[in-house]
């Protein structure tokens, strides 16, 4: 069954929308940490502008792909795109619980540009895969790049004002809510 047989186009809305939230979580995990450890408020706006935008172009560059995939895979594209989500949303919940380690992006300074750019592309990544389940499916390209990148741009910004606030323990939390939904949506697709 088609993502059009499962879900009109309100259900296709929906769903965009779950998703998008799905990954601006990874955004607002990491805006609660460096919120934490204290940041500008004009480094909060170029922040998450900067994961808006790759929220916008990682998701668009998977949606093109995707769309590529599709055609090539024809009847199997449910099960390739179920998959992707399953494995993404797998890696969310295992990477929410695991240690930080000195290298990891969350150590990054998000004081120079080119820290936020590696920040904003490391949250952003995961919007690619998705773009590319989507691709196989998805009607509306402009609606659902629209929807990922206002999702990643408000909820960076929440993260960041929240974390200037909150104990850390939300941040790891949001990332794991985030990927169980990606893994519930590839489950979907797949059964």
């Amino acid at each position: 069954m088609g993502w059009d047989g499962m879900y009109g186009g309100w259900g296709q809305i929906v769903t965009v929308a779950i998703m998008a939230v799905a990954l601006g979580m990874d955004a607002f995990s990491l805006g609660v940490g460096i919120g934490m450890r204290g940041i500008r408020l004009l480094h909060v706006l170029q922040l998450s502008l900067l994961i808006a935008f790759f929220h916008v172009l990682m998701p668009l560059l998977g949606l093109f792909t995707g769309s590529y995939v599709g055609h090539l895979l024809g009847q199997v594209t449910t099960y390739a795109a179920g998959g992707l989500l399953v494995l993404l949303g797998g890696h969310m919940v295992f990477n929410s619980f695991r240690q930080d380690d000195g290298g990891s992006s969350r150590q990054m300074d998000h004081r120079t540009v080119w820290g936020m750019l590696l920040i904003s592309l490391s949250v952003s990544v995961d919007s690619f895969s998705v773009g590319v389940s989507l691709g196989m499916f998805v009607n509306s390209i402009i609606l659902t790049v629209l929807a990922f990148g206002a999702c990643g741009g408000v909820m960076s910004i929440t993260g960041l004002l929240l974390g200037r606030r909150v104990s850390r323990g939300l941040g790891e939390y949001g990332e794991a809510l985030g990927g169980a939904i990606l893994l519930a949506f590839g489950l979907m697709f797949i059964f």
